[in-house]
């Protein structure tokens, strides 16, 4: 592994190396070794990135690959929620790069970012404990810049075709940028119940196929119906012909997928 290079990105320290395993597990490496979190760690290339329910991750070079570690942003019942906060930092950040095409970039259920319907970037969250006992949230993201992968269940985007030369350096900046401004707020809000609410809120408004039918491929089958929203601890509301149905998480797949 490539001795990390250190940093400062939206105030935090930045770990950045040009190949490792996986940035995700070089985070709680970070973290038994004693770094104090909240940081960032990002890679050129990933030997052994995963993605959601043990996927491998393809991290080919000329994409963006970074995790952030935190040590408890939030009650651990919360951490799930919390993924909708870095997600609509992720969003923001895909905007700024891209303003021309800011309208196109929506959010996907739970963990995913969307062009035109397709893929340009996702998000792994992973909860575990420091060597303190303390609770760590860690993010893997992982988004499209020059690069999209052969294997993906539904289309991908990169974010070279909304701008031209545009590098992994500048959107993990402008994701840096992003989370400090939305994590600052979350810290400052009085109330964190009121915080998620408008969290949640905010993440509505930029979802991908709210109102519309979908299906979600569960490990116990798949389940149909109409995406009306999320309930207060953040689970998708699915509307059946039996009524509403709450979902923790599984694939989500919209008409036409």
């Amino acid at each position: 592994m490539v001795q990390a290079r250190e940093g400062i990105a939206g105030g935090l320290v930045h770990l950045s190396r040009d190949e490792t395993g996986s940035t995700n597990d070089d985070a709680l490496a970070e973290l038994a070794a004693g770094r104090a979190a909240p940081f960032w760690i990002t890679a050129s290339m990933q030997k052994a990135g995963r993605g959601r329910h043990g996927r491998s991750w393809t991290s080919p070079p000329g994409n963006m690959y970074a995790t952030l570690a935190l040590v408890e942003p939030c009650d651990q019942r919360h951490a799930a929620q919390f993924g909708y906060l870095i997600g609509l930092a992720l969003h923001d950040a895909i905007a700024e790069i891209a303003p021309a095409h800011a309208p196109r970039v929506r959010l996907k259920w739970p963990n995913d970012v969307l062009v035109d319907g397709a893929k340009i970037a996702g998000m792994l969250l992973e909860g575990h404990r420091t060597p303190g006992g303390r609770f760590a949230l860690i993010a893997g993201i992982g988004a499209n810049i020059a690069v999209t992968p052969d294997d993906t269940p539904y289309p991908a985007a990169r974010l070279a075709d909304l701008v031209a030369g545009v590098t992994p350096g500048q959107l993990f900046d402008a994701l840096a940028r992003a989370f400090a401004r939305r994590f600052a707020r979350w810290r400052d809000a009085a109330d964190e119940t009121l915080a998620l609410a408008a969290m949640r809120e905010d993440w509505l408004a930029r979802a991908h196929g709210l109102d519309g039918n979908v299906t979600i491929r569960l490990p116990s089958g798949r389940r149909e119906g109409r995406f009306v929203g999320l309930d207060g601890d953040g689970r998708l509301l699915l509307l059946t012909e039996g009524g509403i149905q709450t979902i923790d998480a599984g694939d989500l797949y919209f008409a036409g997928m």
